[in-house]
């Protein structure tokens, strides 16, 4: 049997330790990741063997040679282009004749490979998946089996909403001959993306196999760190080429020509490579000193890994770090917790470097420093940074003015010098402050930046749309917690930035490697002009101007203290609309309320209508992107309601073959759309999903369920101001009043719940869920939402508490409480299984 090694990745997340040195040679306990994987292959008698080569292939070539000091037989393989994962291997394999197991050279595992391949073959398969199961599932491809092993779904690197279940693809494949034939020769081709669909298209015999045992991908600096907790702690065992000694409470992996006096004090597990020197009155305690380091007299090394050549001064304190190659440290330093230091550093006598702080490679840090970064940003569960296209923290907390400029830098770095960035923000100082950290980032890369200033948000996307920048970005506070400040990302057609891009400056942002602009490419500043001229011209070439004008409705709006205020009265007034105005004052201290504060605005905005007996009150956000709406009895209409109620409106007068609603919006909609013939689509309940499906053409009309409603033509995402106008010009053109329309769905009844799921146990309650509503309607879009007798149920794992959301909606509200409660009930029993 034959085995393809995966070596070409570049490491770029595990950076500043992967800058030197390819990611597959980065060492587990002394020795490179990849030669414990071989190590794991010739155990299982696989020892014909090709490296898939691209970043640094020298390194690994000059290392294992012909394969023949390791027990194998080593070939080597380097595509001239890159083929994708799936067609690099068909390059590799130009005559596939005999079963061939896949493996990446830069994971950790303990896998049976013998049990793997002896399972695939009873199976008959083309080819088996090796899964496991792991807490956080997002970083992988999750895949679904049936009682067989049969794989019948999987999903590359989903959202929380999408992870199905906590089984993941680890990457390791059994392929026979016939699938390795349909990988084309010398084209990108996936395995995930284009190889696995094929098969399951062609209904061929792809299975997954669940592995018990341990399985880690070193994919970052917090798994690297793992691994060797896992080590230091006899969660993983390895065979690292030493003999193993120690006393009671603590093992010792050294060769004999390593030096260590009788008063060192070793703890835990302690691996030293060759030729190391350890000084007297020196305590190690779960440490890995790689070949020639030395330690000097009493100091104190916890928690560590130290590369190879390494010296080390006397007096020095480490806790949980990790030392480059060729390292100088000098006497009385203290590195913090999770402080990296890269290759070929000097670290100065009493210098500190503090926690979280990386120093890359062939820095000096004089005596006595101080080196200090503020790493404040807590990794979260899901690992993200930026999650639905937005990075949201507590203002000047989490998002801090250091931090902007850094993220500025990361994302410019992305599109390089001379490319046209334009921003924006809402009306506080706030948001006025950390936009210019973000663009002194941005100018420091090189990107030039188009300063909107305080602007709606549907006016950057109308600025964008028109071709001109290759990104956007927009500051403003969380409508859902005033405390909280987001950055929004746009991509030049101003739809929200694609996941792809976002990772890019994820990547670049953790790892803190990207270029800065020369002096003479430094990025310029300016601020358009003529941009709201622009977007009300257009705008009133979209509606009906006269029908609008002979309704002469009277309305009520309320700005909550946002940019819209600049943008209405004049279109207003060219709507021949009486209108009374609240909050319309730009006001950078009274930018987002709290909760209750949102209450009592409503509150008073129904009693303004009622007083005034208008036709109808509208409340924008401040980034006016959603709409609250009362009707002229004063009531106000909730998300739900208004959705269904809009689309009535919207069907009455156009007849568009498909419109598209959140996958948590009311089963009404089907029922309005059924009545005329109209097919429903039903998407993630995200704005980018809605904003897609309209670019895509799949729809003409999106609808949300939060008051974001995308309507033809103008604007390819939620404008508040442009909703506004179109349901008064509904209104006027079916001569509708709200008050009376809100009745046909009195009897739909929609209850929900939180119940509360630590992060490591969500992907399990959801693999529980997809099993108990196989025999039932369901669908699988954002979550899990299931079709019962009495009405339907959606149960979503929330994207930023450790938390499942259950909605259900039934003619009865009896039949809705007894849907969530049944629910809540399963969620809450399978977290005690």
């Amino acid at each position: 049997m034959k085995a393809v090694i995966m070596a070409g990745g570049f490491g770029t997340r595990l950076r500043p330790l992967t800058i030197n040195v390819p990611k597959p040679m980065v060492p587990i306990g002394n020795l490179p990741m990849m030669e414990h994987v071989i190590s794991l292959l010739k155990t299982h008698n696989i020892t014909d063997i090709t490296s898939l080569l691209f970043f640094q292939p020298d390194q690994i070539t000059n290392y294992f040679k012909d394969g023949s000091d390791f027990g194998v037989r080593m070939s080597y393989c380097r595509p001239d282009e890159d083929f994708g994962t799936a067609g690099a291997v068909r390059f590799a394999l130009e005559l596939a004749t005999e079963t061939t197991l896949i493996i990446s050279g830069d994971l950790i595992t303990d896998f049976d490979l013998t049990a793997a391949i002896d399972w695939h073959k009873s199976r008959k398969s083309d080819a088996t998946l090796v899964l496991t199961r792991t807490e956080n599932p997002l970083s992988y491809g999750i895949v679904i089996t049936d009682d067989s092993g049969q794989i019948v779904r999987f999903l590359e690197k989903p959202t929380w909403g999408e992870a199905f279940s906590d089984t993941i693809n680890t990457g390791i494949y059994i392929l026979e001959p016939s699938a390795i034939s349909l990988i084309p020769k010398e084209q990108n081709f996936d395995f995930s993306q284009n190889l696995f669909p094929l098969m399951l298209s062609k209904r061929m015999r792809l299975f997954g196999k669940i592995i018990d045992g341990y399985w880690k991908d070193v994919g970052n600096v917090a798994e690297y760190h793992r691994v060797h907790q896992d080590i230091f702690s006899n969660g993983l065992e390895l065979d690292f080429k030493l003999p193993e000694g120690g006393n009671s409470g603590s093992r010792l992996f050294k060769e004999s020509e390593s030096s260590l006096p009788s008063d060192v004090i070793i703890s835990g597990t302690v691996i030293l490579g060759r030729e190391v020197k350890v000084e007297s009155g020196t305590k190690l305690h779960n440490c890995v000193l790689g070949d020639r380091s030395s330690v000097g007299r009493n100091c104190d090394l916890n928690n560590s890994i130290i590369w190879a050549d390494t010296v080390i001064g006397n007096h020095t304190s480490f806790n949980s770090v990790i030392v480059g190659h060729r390292v100088r440290v000098g006497d009385n330093v203290q590195l913090h917790d999770n402080a990296i230091i890269g290759d070929d550093c000097y670290i100065g006598n009493s210098a500190t470097v503090r926690a979280d702080c990386k120093v890359w490679p062939s820095k000096t840090v004089e005596d006595g420093a101080i080196v200090s970064r503020s790493m404040v940003w807590g990794e979260k569960w899901n690992r993200e940074l930026i999650t639905d296209s937005k990075v949201t923290g507590l203002a000047l907390t989490e998002l801090s003015p250091e931090m902007t400029v850094r993220l500025g830098s990361a994302f410019g770095a992305i599109f390089g010098p001379g490319a046209e960035i334009v921003t924006s923000r809402d009306s506080s100082d706030i948001s006025r402050l950390l936009r210019r950290g973000l663009i002194s980032g941005l100018l420091a890369s090189g990107v030039n930046v188009a300063d909107l200033e305080s602007m709606p948000v549907p006016v950057m996307r109308f600025c964008l749309g028109k071709g001109k920048y290759a990104a956007g970005l927009y500051v403003r506070h969380n409508p859902e917690d005033y405390r909280q400040v987001d950055f929004i990302f746009f991509d030049g057609s101003g739809l929200d930035m694609p996941p792809s891009k976002l990772k890019k400056i994820e990547r670049n942002y953790f790892g803190e490697d990207y270029e800065r602009a020369s002096l003479d490419t430094i990025g310029h500043l300016d601020t358009p002009q003529r941009v709201l001229d622009d977007y009300r011209h257009e705008f009133i070439s979209e509606v009906d101007v006269d029908t609008i004008r002979k309704a002469g409705y009277k309305v009520v709006i309320d700005h909550s203290n946002g940019s819209s205020s600049q943008i209405f009265p004049t279109l207003f007034s060219q709507l021949g609309i009486d209108t009374t105005e609240l909050n319309a004052a730009l006001n950078p201290r009274k930018f987002s309320t709290s909760v209750e504060n949102r209450a009592q605005a409503t509150r008073q905005l129904s009693a303004i209508v009622t007083s005034l007996k208008a036709d109808v009150g509208f409340m924008l956000n401040p980034a006016a992107e959603k709409l609250t709406v009362i009707d002229e009895l004063g009531q106000p209409i909730d998300g739900q309601l208004l959705l269904l109620m809009v689309t009535e409106l919207y069907l009455q007068l156009n007849r568009p073959k498909r419109i598209a609603v959140p996958v948590g919006a009311s089963m009404g909609i089907e029922e309005i759309a059924h009545e005329r013939g109209v097919e429903v689509i039903r998407v993630a309940n995200d704005h980018r999903a809605m904003m897609e499906v309209r670019l895509k053409g799949m729809a003409d009309f999106v609808g949300g369920t939060r008051g974001g409603f995308i309507f033809p033509g103008f604007q390819m995402g939620a404008d508040a101001i442009l909703a506004t106008v179109r349901i008064i010009e509904m209104m006027a053109r079916t001569n509708t009043r709200l008050s009376s329309l809100r009745k046909q769905f009195d009897d739909l009844s929609r209850q929900s719940a939180s119940v509360p799921c630590p992060w490591s146990k969500r992907g399990m309650v959801m693999r529980r869920l997809i099993t108990d509503s196989t025999e039932k309607q369901r669908q699988l879009i954002d979550g899990v939402r299931v079709f019962e007798d009495n009405g339907w149920v959606l149960v979503t794992p929330d994207r930023f508490n450790a938390a499942f959301t259950i909605m259900a909606e039934s003619r009865s509200e009896n039949d809705a409480y007894s849907l969530v409660n049944r629910y809540k009930s399963f969620v809450e029993e399978s977290l005690k299984a």
